[in-house]
């Protein structure tokens, strides 16, 4: 057989042990994964991460094998042992992503959101994402640098890359500004705990839900499922409402105009029944109070509380409709009236000034005028008043002896 044949047939067989080797110690690797982990979800998972990954890398590393055995001494050999080099960096920088992501998911998945308590939960949530993108970013950045440095090139000018630093950062800083802003944004959003993944917040005046929040934005999932973008910077430098800082409960009011003619008495039982037959009501707050009583109404404003803000907002509806119901049909003398005055407004005002002018005459008695009281109290400050002074002031005084010597 020729030489070219024999290299190719040895390649070939090397290729094909290659390929073989991957697939038996890559279900090696999952028996021995599943056995030490039976009955464990996150085995499933770690295989399901990990394998394609894995897969690749020692894929690459086989093909190494196969090209060193098959052609010792080509001259070509550097420049696919180079190729196979960046690829196994790649693929390797790709496993090690993948792992990491497991370990975050792991770690997540102890921490569930859909309880009832879930403040820790959230706050890990938040931390985790903003971590793991984090270390993404680190190894990718790791791997293309371990990438550039397999060129001599790039080996040659890495002093003056590093000489030149100061002055590259300074206009990198300047130019990336904005994405820097937000990048520091989100680890300040992560770690302050500012918000955190499914608070509930009022941003812009729209009400929702933190969804996820990245490195350069966050994203408020709002109440009727629409999607608000924001950059992280936006929740460093803008005031905004979170509802579930320290707890997700809350308290909410339900405000009624009525007649001056309503019973808060009987307005508050129906309440209490109410509130009594809702699950929706935690049980901690049940107010009904007066807080106005202008423009020919009262306003009743009730407080009630709920264990979280989707609660609450059926709650007050629920109340709100209630007390409706209540007004219009048990107790109609409180629905809003407005009042007018029939006949001659100007001649029932004249009678009414007249029948008021002794009062008013009355009204306009001062505490120093008006009656006999009020100007002896004013003579008592204005009357004048005697200068008392001993004997032998009075004779060293020159006014009194300018007036003896007149007498």
């Amino acid at each position: 057989m020729p030489e070219p044949w024999s290299t190719l047939l040895t390649f070939s067989l090397a290729l094909v042990g290659a390929l073989i080797a991957v697939l038996i110690i890559s279900a090696i690797a999952s028996v021995i994964v599943r056995t030490t982990s039976r009955h464990r979800q996150w085995a499933t998972t770690l295989i399901a991460r990990a394998r394609w990954p894995f897969r690749v890398t020692l894929l690459i590393v086989g093909v190494w094998i196969a090209v060193a055995i098959s052609f010792p001494g080509a001259d070509w050999r550097d420049v696919v042992d180079h190729a196979l080099l960046i690829a196994l960096i790649s693929s390797g920088a790709w496993l090690v992503c993948q792992l990491l992501l497991f370990i975050a998911d792991l770690s997540l998945s102890r921490y569930r959101l859909d309880v009832p308590d879930n403040r820790v939960a959230r706050r890990l949530h938040t931390q985790l994402q903003i971590v793991r993108r984090l270390v993404v970013v680190i190894v990718v950045i790791v791997a293309i640098g371990a990438c550039l440095l397999t060129f001599d090139g790039v080996r040659a000018v890495g002093a003056s890359v590093l000489a030149s630093a100061g002055i590259a950062s300074i206009v990198a800083g300047l130019a990336a500004q904005s994405v820097l802003a937000n990048v520091f944004a989100g680890v300040q959003l992560a770690f302050s705990e500012a918000i955190r993944v499914d608070d509930v917040v009022v941003v812009d005046g729209q009400w929702g839900r933190i969804h996820e929040i990245t490195l350069t934005y966050v994203v408020v999932m709002t109440w009727d499922q629409r999607t608000v973008v924001l950059p992280c910077n936006y929740f460093t430098s803008t005031a905004f409402e979170n509802w579930t800082k320290y707890g997700s409960e809350i308290v909410g009011s339900v405000e009624l105009d009525v007649d001056w003619r309503v019973s808060t008495d009987a307005m508050r039982a129906r309440l209490e029944a109410v509130l009594a037959e809702s699950s929706l009501w935690d049980g901690r707050t049940q107010v009904l109070q007066v807080t106005e009583a202008t423009g020919g109404m009262v306003r009743v404003r009730v407080l009630v509380s709920a264990a979280d803000s989707a609660a609450l907002w059926d709650l007050r509806c629920v109340v709100r409709e209630s007390l409706v119901e209540w007004v219009r049909d048990e107790d109609a003398a409180s629905l809003p009236l407005q009042r007018v005055l029939v006949g001659d407004p100007g001649q029932q005002r004249s009678s009414a000034v007249k029948s008021a002018a002794p009062a008013e005459a009355r009204d306009r008695a001062g505490l120093f005028s008006g009656n006999a009281d009020g100007e002896a109290r004013a003579s008592e400050f204005t009357a004048a008043i005697p200068v008392q002074m001993d004997d032998r002031d009075s004779r060293d005084h020159p006014l009194l002896e300018s007036a003896r010597d007149d007498d």
